[in-house]
């Protein structure tokens, strides 16, 4: 009798860590108009071809597009929040563009982001950071400023790093609208293709912290 009840209470507690370990990562794009998908159709945009690439793979995904267009990085911080609720397994975070396109003090948008990244760690949210380049028109102090943001925030917080979101896509009048910023859709499957090793690997982490 003992032992029919320890094997029914084994057998609950294995079918729950399966439950927990196989349910959908829920992961949230904290980011600009890039990942927003301005210009685009909703399913055309960033998050949702992403969400689409992982289910093909058969890797299921909660995905949620918490792109605000215009956003800086002390923007995504201010709505951090309320962008990302309780819940949340991951958070890749797409921010800066704005900030460099305005010439933005670079030790601000450093402070932001590091900002964002030690309040989801202090959540036990899993963070992956998405790189932006600043343009070269400030001039190479500025851009060495602004450009080593990302990789000393991925090594201080040893959080996953996408060294550049645009990578493949900037610059090429192919891939992006006709402000010559944002991507077309094109251009986002380009991204999304790009991005995908990093993501997967960034899951697999999540995955394996649930065990």
């Amino acid at each position: 009798m003992h032992i029919a009840v320890l094997m029914l209470v084994f057998m609950t507690m294995a079918n729950q860590a399966w439950a927990e370990a196989t349910k959908p990562v829920k992961l949230v794009v904290l980011g600009d108009s890039l990942s927003a998908g301005l210009g685009l159709p909703a399913q055309e945009a960033f998050p949702q071809k992403l969400q689409k690439a992982l289910r093909a793979k058969g890797i299921e995904v909660d995905m949620t597009n918490a792109g605000v267009s215009g956003d800086t990085t002390s923007g995504g911080r201010d709505r951090l929040d309320w962008s990302v609720p309780e819940g949340t397994d991951g958070v890749i975070v797409e921010l800066g563009a704005n900030d460099a396109l305005r010439g933005i003090d670079p030790d601000l948008a450093r402070a932001a982001l590091t900002d964002i990244v030690q309040r989801l760690k202090a959540r036990k949210i899993a963070v992956m950071l998405c790189g932006m380049v600043a343009p070269p028109n400030y001039g190479a102090d500025y851009a060495a400023r602004f450009n080593s943001i990302y990789p000393d925030l991925a090594k201080r917080f040893d959080v996953p790093l996408y060294p550049f979101f645009l990578e493949g896509v900037a610059a090429d009048a192919k891939l992006n609208q006709a402000d010559g910023i944002h991507p077309t859709a094109a251009g986002v499957d380009i991204i999304v293709g790009n991005v995908m090793p990093t993501v997967e690997a960034f899951l697999g982490t999540i995955a394996g912290q649930r065990r």
